[in-house]
């Protein structure tokens, strides 16, 4: 058993993060209840979060004193500390200034000298913090409970070398028996181990437990674009398939994420009918320094955040008439009532049935974001999430924290799910140039 002391932003990142450290006790100073009560008025998600820690503190309070502590649901004890003057005297006197961070220090190793026997472990995701709590003797961790890899993340596809005839079988019959260890809807490149030029590109279909040929784009292509390398193909086959009700789309700046879920969703609601309309959301973050308040109505407001989601749908709509086909411009398609455009804010308590719902930047939402998004998906809608892990503007997840990737792994084994990893930049020459140099 082991002690761990809770930092600030933990709680604020997770909420349930007290009920995450099984039959160990957890040590909350009171210092944090003060920092957490700051945040309570916000209306963002450290906001909510704030408060949802206010009512599980005091549902925990009525099952006894929180001074002398409650038993956890892993039977492990959840207890307040308090702050006192005389914990300063464990600091070295460079942090002997009064702040919220220094008090939690000073709780914490007034915590590990009261209980010499039991390991004291201080959690933070303040990377400074945990280096000062290193300094002073303390075991400091970053709290990782909803971190994933980002080496290590899912891809979607793998290759498997196989001999000539299975191959030609597969050309053949249009299937293979599936090998084992497969995800569903996991994407196959079979290679002719002695001929490498020999290929045949499929998909993991769990239903029938056989790797079956991905489907064939329409000559006129998807709203005139086609896919121009493999794992476009890949994400044209899943953003297609109806069965597929979540597709997350992860790839660096240029490989086309954004625009392929955009053709696929057009090409559903507008010449398909599939879907009532197409849903293209984001978050508001902004990239570099902040530009402040911006004048105008919330049209006027949102139309810097939203207009690449705008360029991208100018840009589909311009090669549909370039083939000569009747087309309408996007505020026609808005005005139809065929395509919205919004911020993630307005997404909170909402239901959405029978719509194609596009999630770009989803790099830059928490696991908790993603949950009630996703959670928000009425009966027969599709939604896509799109991202890149390496360019989040959100301060609070990182590369492996962030939701995206959260979502990616926690679905890889659902069969209305698929993932796919795109590589290849094809913005142009010196977009792809600069995602791999600079």
């Amino acid at each position: 058993m082991k002690n761990f002391i809770l930092d600030t932003n933990v709680l604020l990142h997770d909420p349930q993060s007290i009920f995450r450290f099984q039959e160990n006790n957890i040590i909350i100073p009171i210092t944090v209840i003060e920092e957490v009560d700051r945040f309570k008025k916000d209306m963002n998600e450290t906001g909510r979060n704030a408060r949802q820690v206010s009512r599980i503190l005091d549902t925990m309070r009525e099952k006894g004193s929180l001074s002398d502590g409650v038993t956890l649901p892993g039977q492990g004890i959840l207890r307040v500390e308090m702050f006192s003057e005389k914990h300063f005297r464990h600091l070295p006197v460079d942090l002997r200034v009064d702040s919220g961070d220094n008090r939690i220090l000073a709780v914490a190793l007034e915590m590990r000298d009261r209980y010499p026997d039991t390991q004291l472990v201080f959690v933070t995701k303040d990377t400074n913090l945990r280096i000062k709590a290193d300094v002073i003797g303390l075991i400091a961790e970053d709290y990782e409970s909803d971190k994933v890899d980002i080496q290590d993340l899912f891809s979607g596809t793998r290759s498997i070398d196989m001999p000539a005839e299975s191959i030609d079988r597969f050309y053949g019959q249009g299937w293979l028996d599936a090998p084992e260890g497969l995800s569903p809807n996991e994407f196959i490149t079979i290679s002719d181990n002695t001929n490498p030029a020999h290929t045949a590109i499929c998909r993991y279909d769990a239903a029938s437990t056989r790797i079956v040929p991905i489907r064939k784009v329409p000559k006129e292509g998807i709203w005139s674009l086609y896919a121009r390398n493999r794992e476009q193909s890949f994400a044209l086959d899943v953003l297609m398939d109806d069965s597929i009700k979540l597709v997350t789309l992860v790839g660096k700046a240029g490989t086309g994420k954004t625009l392929l879920a955009i053709a696929a969703g057009l090409h559903k609601v507008a010449e398909e009918n599939v879907y009532n309309r197409l849903l293209v959301s984001r978050p508001v973050f902004p990239m570099g320094k902040d530009l402040g308040f911006l004048p105008g109505d919330i049209e006027e407001k949102l139309t810097p955040w939203m207009q690449p989601i705008f360029d991208n749908v100018e840009l589909l709509i311009s090669g549909h008439e370039s083939e000569k086909r009747h087309s309408k411009g996007y505020k026609e398609l808005m005005a139809m009532g065929l395509l919205d455009i919004e911020p993630l804010t307005y997404i909170r308590g909402r239901s959405i049935p029978n719509q194609y719902l596009i999630v770009d930047e989803a790099q830059n939402l928490s696991p908790h974001e993603i949950k009630t998004i996703v959670t928000r998906v009425g009966e027969g809608t599709k939604i896509i999430l799109t991202g890149d892990p390496y360019q989040i503007d959100n301060p609070y997840v990182d590369s492996s924290s962030n939701g995206l990737t959260f979502l990616v792994e926690k679905f890889k084994d659902e069969k209305i799910a698929a993932h796919v990893t795109l590589t290849k930049g094809e913005r142009s020459e010196l977009a792809e140039l600069a995602a791999n140099l600079l």
